[in-house]
């Protein structure tokens, strides 16, 4: 018997609250979208976790042929990518051979060695208190430990296998040592990782990508002891000329690859944290997928850990806008510094939790005409010429949409420019900063003494952001999605047939996530769970 059980139930199934299907049924529905049975794997959601699990699974099924299996893409959107598609600041890695690269050093930073320790450590002092005083210890640590021991040939397969450039590394908040890893070409990291992803699984004959696809259901059955297994999906096919939509099933191994809920403004996001009401995003305003995940059995944790970034951008243009755009955090890396009203307020290189609190906690609101209650404040971050430069094509970016604008020296205000002096007297290390700060990117005006006024330094407005969600399916270090029936034996089995990766997942970030992690966690896990999936359904 199979049961197509609705998002609308919560926990664990019973039989009068589920459609119940004779299976014979079911496979012939499926048979009638010329789909075999257990002949693909489902990977739902088209970001880098999803086509890293595609591509992965392509390399571990038979070679192609009329009876192979496929791996066929569901993306609700129009288009594929996600949000792993806007990424900005790069991809971690501990001991990669570009961090070493000459070019990743200036005489302003001491080169430090790096290591799969100090990635843990400074992972873990950045999920803080989350990580040790709730559930599920164990299993957070083995988490963390796959995604830094992973986390070398992660970066490295990426330059290797798909000729993505990667050989920039950047500090950003909360890292002891520069880890985090992007190009120095005109395309930012995300895009340039996920359209070589997207390229080289569209040439393969056994993989499908639908668009405008948006899973609905899990279909399930239950083992002889109660116990749930997933056996495809059901989902919503919505014609991009008509808009009419067609209900379709398919059958296999599946993989949930669906991102988070920052965008979920007035749904899982008012739930778990309506204190952040008000707050704009990087995110488009849709629905989380967690409640699918949730009635097909599933552990959320973590729901209530939101991550606010503290630098999105004040477009000039359209200053109440509820999506923003991210100033990326390597521009931090890369020297620059937050003001409020002319002073530093805190060490940009801190967590970005911390920095966060200190705007929000410390800083006044802007006064703002009511915009769906709309919380902004008024920070400024500018960055010199060294650190423009070495931000190379996101500068353009930002600079072109009129994110940031260039001011001469001279033109800033009496107590901005006193402020530039000072921190260019701790960045040559003649004094120690005050707010803690001791690494400062590329940073060099005013390495020589002296201050042109006529030198030109980058100026935007930016303010705090929902960006990511922390919360999410408690996977195991299998990328397997394990269950919330409480009682033994149950307390950490993995559903069969099921599987996640990316923001959709919890218990690797706890109250805070490293900035280059999420792309980290994408590709480590994504190999894991497509690897994974592939056997299952070769075996099957």
């Amino acid at each position: 018997m199979l049961r197509i059980c609705t998002p609308h139930e919560h926990r664990w199934f019973l039989a009068s609250e589920c459609l119940v299907y004779q299976q014979s049924f079911s496979l012939s529905l499926v048979m009638s979208n010329n789909m075999a049975p257990h002949r693909e794997i489902v990977i739902v959601g088209s970001g880098l976790a999803g086509l890293t699990a595609s591509l992965t699974a392509l390399r571990h099924l038979p070679p192609a042929s009329s009876s192979a299996i496929k791996v066929h893409m569901l993306e609700r959107a129009s288009k594929p990518g996600g949000n792993s598609i806007k990424a900005s600041s790069g991809i971690n890695g501990a001991g990669t051979r570009f961090q070493s690269l000459p070019h990743n050093t200036t005489s302003a930073t001491v080169p430090q060695l790096d290591s799969q320790d100090l990635f843990y450590a400074d992972t873990v002092r950045s999920a803080g208190r989350r990580l040790t005083s709730s559930r599920y210890q164990e299993q957070r640590d083995k988490l963390i430990r796959t995604l830094v021991g992973s986390s070398k040939s992660a970066v490295e397969s990426l330059s290797d296998d798909l000729g993505v450039d990667l050989s920039v590394v950047a500090r950003l908040g909360g890292h002891s040592v520069a880890r985090t890893h992007r190009g120095g070409g005109k395309m930012p990291p995300g895009a340039a990782i996920v359209t070589a992803l997207l390229n080289t699984v569209k040439e393969h004959p056994n993989f499908i990508l639908e668009t405008d696809a948006e899973v609905t259901n899990l279909i399930t059955e239950a083992d002889e002891d109660g116990f749930p297994i997933v056996k495809g999906v059901t989902y919503t096919h919505t014609d991009p000329g008509t808009k009419e939509g067609e209900e379709r099933q398919i059958l296999g191994p599946v993989i949930f690859t669906t991102g988070g809920f920052a965008g979920d403004t007035h749904g899982l996001l008012q739930r778990y944290r309506p204190d952040l009401a008000g707050l704009p995003s990087t995110n488009e305003a849709r629905p989380g997928s967690h409640s699918i995940l949730s009635t097909a059995g599933a552990e959320l944790v973590d729901m209530d850990s939101v991550q606010v970034h503290p630098t999105g951008f004040i477009d000039p243009a359209n200053p109440t806008a509820m999506v923003k755009f991210l100033a990326a955090e390597m521009l931090r890396g890369e020297g620059g510094i937050l003001l409020s009203n002319g002073r530093r307020f805190v060490n940009e290189l801190e967590t970005r939790e911390v920095v966060s609190g200190k705007i929000m906690g410390e800083l006044k609101l802007m006064p703002t005409e009511d915009n769906d209650g709309l919380r902004q404040w008024d920070v400024r971050l500018l960055l010199d010429p060294g650190a423009t430069q070495a931000a190379g094509s996101h500068m353009g970016f930002y600079l072109f949409k009129g994110l940031m604008k260039k001011v001469k020296v001279g033109d800033l205000d009496e107590l901005t420019r006193q402020t530039v002096e000072e921190y260019a007297r701790v960045a040559r290390g003649e004094v120690k900063d005050e707010l803690g700060r001791t690494s400062f990117g590329h940073w060099t005006l005013g390495s020589d003494g002296k201050i042109n006024p006529e030198a030109e330094v980058a100026v935007g407005s930016v303010t705090p952001i929902t960006h990511f969600t922390m919360g999410g399916a408690l996977i195991n270090e299998h990328g397997q999605v394990l269950a919330s029936k409480s009682e033994e034996p149950y307390a950490k089995k993995p559903i069969q047939g099921l599987w996640a990766a990316g923001e959709i997942t919890g218990g690797i970030h706890g109250d805070n996530r490293l900035g280059g992690s999420s792309l980290l966690e994408c590709v480590v896990f994504g190999k894991i769970i497509g690897k994974e999936a592939a056997e299952v359904a070769r075996d099957t």
